[in-house]
């Protein structure tokens, strides 16, 4: 079975089970406990803060280790915008295509914080340009959020740009980077708050970070013991920690010759897709896309007809974001992009990993591709 779903999750890498073995057996101590085996556990803990930091070009005091993304866009979006309201800022500028974490943290915050907020338009290509960003703030905006690389059509947004304008205008940036670590770089982009997942990096499920710079205000959403210097309650997850931190860096390490080979063999892929299926239609952006993600619609058939027929062929792909899977509603990402709900349907989503094919597959898996949605 060949799969291909690799922005939904990833397999952990043997590197990384390696690594957070002994804290899954020998040292299990809680890292709040004054003793031993709790020292043991929160020096392993701090190792780990300091890994993922100096990834993402942060401060080690930055990193707040999270349950995972969907928890870290949450604690960005709440967070910075409930401290700003005491402030007078009760504003949010975010997009129509983000994840459904962003999304709905901010309908939250609309419906019962009074905070208004502006969904940016992207053209057709899910891009939203620097200068929308721009004319959308306010003197009491608190916060543009944005994903960086979008997980359903691949579209990289120009972060650095964005950076520019929300850093004089005085408005933290936050981004969404848990498809776009690993895969693109991170550190140097001006973002106030990033939020990362583990499992998208070859780290297990239940972990993520969001990093924080120092002067950004935060109203925590969990309270208790005080853990992660009061911004997130709870006993740490030492072994995810340090799961994360290994993943994020054997990634970074490798990223830019996976990214140059995967992206390679995409284009091809891509290619191979669109000469040898008369309706399909790549979606997103065709240049400024993540390495390895390709997703098409196919007018006229239906997207999870084609994904079951794939799947009985030996391919496992996805019709968009696992968030919304099962769900009877066209993906909100391509409404936003424009295209009609009734081809938005038959959309298909595949995204590489850095071991998905060999060189000389992705001309086969094309006319796969090709044979499985004739057959529908």
């Amino acid at each position: 079975m060949l799969y291909l779903d690799h922005a939904a999750t990833s397999p952990v890498r043997p590197e990384v089970l390696d690594a957070m073995h002994p804290y899954l057996t020998g040292v299990f101590g809680n890292p709040s406990s004054h003793h031993t085996a709790g020292e043991a556990a929160a020096s392993a803990l701090d190792d780990a803060r300091a890994r993922v930091a100096r990834v993402l070009g942060m401060r080690t005091g930055d990193v707040i280790f999270t349950a995972g993304g969907t928890e870290a866009n949450n604690l960005a979006v709440k967070g910075i915008v409930l401290a700003a309201l005491s402030r007078g800022r009760r504003h949010l500028v975010t997009t129509p295509i983000e994840h459904e974490s962003i999304l709905e943290s901010a309908d939250f915050l609309g419906r019962f914080h009074d905070v208004e907020v502006t969904h940016v338009a992207v053209t057709s290509a899910g891009r939203v340009t620097p200068d929308a960003v721009a004319e959308a703030l306010r003197d009491d905006t608190a916060l543009v959020s944005l994903g960086h690389a979008n997980n359903e059509i691949g579209t990289v947004q120009d972060a650095a740009a964005i950076a520019t304008l929300t850093a004089a205008a005085g408005v933290p940036l936050h981004l969404d980077a848990v498809q776009s670590a690993g895969w693109l770089p991170i550190t140097g982009l001006g973002a106030d708050a990033i939020s990362i997942a583990g499992h998208k990096l070859g780290a297990p499920k239940g972990i993520g970070a969001l990093a924080v710079r120092g002067r950004v205000p935060l109203e925590p959403l969990l309270h208790g013991g005080g853990q992660e210097r009061g911004r997130r309650s709870g006993t740490e997850n030492v072994a995810g920690a340090v799961a994360l931190a290994v993943a994020l860096e054997l990634a970074e390490a490798e990223r830019e010759s996976v990214a140059a080979r995967v992206g390679a063999q995409t284009q091809r892929f891509i290619g191979g897709v669109l000469a040898a299926v008369p309706q399909a239609a790549l979606t997103g952006d065709h240049e400024n896309r993540l390495p390895g993600a390709a997703s098409f619609t196919f007018a006229g058939t239906s997207g999870e007809a084609v994904l079951l027929e794939l799947e009985r062929r030996g391919v496992i792909s996805s019709s968009g974001s696992a968030c919304a899977a099962g769900s009877d509603e066209p993906s909100h990402v391509l409404l936003a992009c424009g295209v009609a709900p009734e081809v938005a349907q038959t959309s298909v989503r595949f995204t590489f990993g850095r071991d998905s094919l060999p060189d000389d597959a992705p001309e086969q898996l094309a006319a796969l591709v090709a044979a499985a949605v004739s057959a529908v």
